[in-house]
C-alpha cells in the first residue's frame, strides 16, 4: 500500500499563511481541536472544546491567531508524524492521528450542481442502475439535449423554457428538476460525527457493482449562516443503488465510512475567502492495486449555482442548525472511464487509493474498502459529551 502523502503534499501550497484547523485523536485523551503551526499541531482546547464551538465565535480566525501566541497552548504532535499515523491500514493506536475536522455540525450535501454530473444522474436513472446500458443512453441523451443546458441559470425564465422543451421531447427527469429548477437538491450526507478524515478507509456497500468517488469542496457554516471556511470532501456514491430509485438516495450515500472530509478546514481570512473557493479546481486521482489509474478535475467556476446560494438554500428561515453545518458543494466529475471492459464504465475496486486535492486546500487521501470492513463508527455524540465532561473542558 502506498504511504500517506507527506505534510508538504497534504497542506495548501501557501500553508505558511493559511489558517488551518482540524481535529486530532490523542491517545488517553480523545478528540482534540488543533491548529497547524510551524510543522506542529497545537491544542486549541483552551479556546473551544469542539470545532462547532470554535466556528460559533465572533472571530474564529482572531481566536486561533491569539492562541498561537499563547505560551500555554501546547504542541501536541508533529504534523508529519500524525499524518503518517493517519493511515488506517498501518495505524499505531498509541500515537496521534487526524480525524475529520468537523464534529457537531450536520453534514449536508448539494446534488446536481454541475451540468456534466447532472447528465450522469439522468443516465443512472434511465439505466435503472445498470452500468452496461450507460454508454448508449449517454449518446442518446446527448443527441436530445445537445447544448440546451449550457449556460442555463437554475430557476431562470430561460431554464423554464428549456424545461418545457425537454418535457415535450420526453427527456425530462427529476434530476433535471433540481439541476435547472429553482430549488437545489440538499440532502443529509452523514450523521453527526460519522465522517472520516484523511488516511482513513472509505466504505462502499458490498452489494454495489457501480460506484464512484465524488471529489468536492465542503463549506464550513455556523448556526447564523456565516460561511467561515472550506475543506475537501469525498461524497462516496453508489450509482447503481441511486439509479434503481432516487428513493434509495440514503442507502446510496450514507454507509459506514462513506463520507470523508479533510485534511483540515481552511478558515476564511485576509488570504483566502469565498471568491477563492469559486475559482478552485478540485483534482481526483484513483490508483488501483491492479495498475489502473484514473485522473480528472472539477472546476467550481463551472458550478451552476453559486456556493453562497447553496448555503442560503441549506440554512435560513426554513432550516436551522444550532451547531452549524458542513455543506458539500457537488461535483462535475462522474467518472466514465472503462475499467472492466468496453461499455462498463468506472467502478471502485477494494484497495483503490483515492486522492482529492486542490492547491488552496491541500489533499485528502483515503483507501476504499467494503463498508462493513471499515472501522465501525462507534464514537457518537454521547461519547463525545462524556469525553469532554471527563476532561473538564465543556
Amino acid at each position: 500500500m502506498p504511504s500517506m502523502p507527506t505534510a508538504a503534499q497534504t497542506l495548501p501550497r501557501d500553508a505558511e499563511r493559511a489558517t488551518l484547523v482540524g481535529r486530532l485523536w490523542l491517545p488517553d485523551v480523545g478528540p482534540t481541536l488543533v491548529t497547524v503551526h510551524e510543522g506542529g499541531l497545537y491544542d486549541l482546547s483552551r479556546i473551544a472544546p469542539t470545532m462547532s464551538q470554535l466556528l460559533e465565535r465572533d472571530d474564529p480566525v482572531g481566536a486561533v491567531r491569539e492562541a498561537r501566541r499563547d505560551d500555554r497552548v501546547l504542541r501536541v504532535a508533529s504534523l508529519e508524524n500524525a499524518l503518517a499515523n493517519s493511515d488506517e491500514a498501518q495505524r499505531d493506536d498509541q500515537h496521534p492521528w487526524l480525524l475529520a475536522p468537523c464534529d457537531l455540525q450536520a453534514v449536508k450535501a448539494s446534488g446536481v450542481t454541475f451540468v456534466a454530473s447532472l447528465l450522469e444522474r439522468v443516465i443512472e436513472e434511465q439505466s435503472r442502475g445498470d452500468a452496461s446500458r450507460a454508454e448508449s443512453i449517454r449518446a442518446a441523451l446527448g443527441s436530445v439535449l445537445g447544448d440546451n443546458l449550457a449556460g442555463i441559470v437554475p430557476g431562470s425564465p430561460a431554464a423554464a423554457k428549456v424545461k418545457d422543451l425537454l418535457i415535450a421531447q420526453g427527456a425530462w427527469s427529476q434530476y433535471l428538476e433540481v439541476g435547472i429548477g429553482p430549488d437545489a437538491e440538499i440532502f443529509t450526507k452523514a450523521p453527526v460525527l460519522a465522517a472520516v478524515g484523511t488516511g482513513a478507509d472509505v466504505g462502499i456497500h458490498s452489494g454495489s457493482s457501480w460506484n464512484n468517488p465524488e471529489p468536492e469542496v465542503v463549506l464550513a457554516v455556523d448556526s447564523r449562516g456565516r460561511t467561515l471556511g472550506a475543506a475537501l470532501g469525498n461524497d462516496v456514491n453508489l450509482r447503481d443503488f441511486e439509479g434503481r430509485s432516487a428513493l434509495l438516495l440514503g442507502k446510496a450515500k450514507d454507509n459506514n465510512a462513506s463520507c470523508a472530509i479533510g485534511p483540515f478546514i481552511r478558515l476564511f481570512d485576509d488570504h483566502f475567502g469565498i471568491d477563492d473557493v469559486r475559482r478552485i479546481t478540485v483534482a481526483l486521482r484513483v490508483a488501483g492495486d491492479e495498475g489502473f489509474t484514473l485522473e480528472g478535475a472539477s472546476s467550481l467556476a463551472q458550478i451552476s449555482r453559486d456556493p453562497l446560494d447553496l448555503v442560503g438554500q441549506a440554512i435560513g428561515p426554513h432550516h436551522a442548525y444550532p451547531d452549524g453545518l458542513m455543506l458539500f458543494l457537488g461535483t462535475m466529475f462522474a467518472p466514465t472511464q472503462d475499467r472492466h471492459g468496453p461499455g462498463q464504465g468506472f467502478t471502485h475496486v477494494v484497495g483503490d487509493q483515492v486522492t482529492i486535492s486542490a492547491p488552496e486546500l491541500g489533499a485528502l487521501h483515503n483507501r476504499v474498502v467494503h463498508a462493513h470492513e471499515a472501522a465501525r463508527w462507534s464514537f457518537g455524540i454521547g461519547a463525545l459529551m462524556r469525553n469532554l465532561a471527563g476532561r473538564g473542558i465543556l
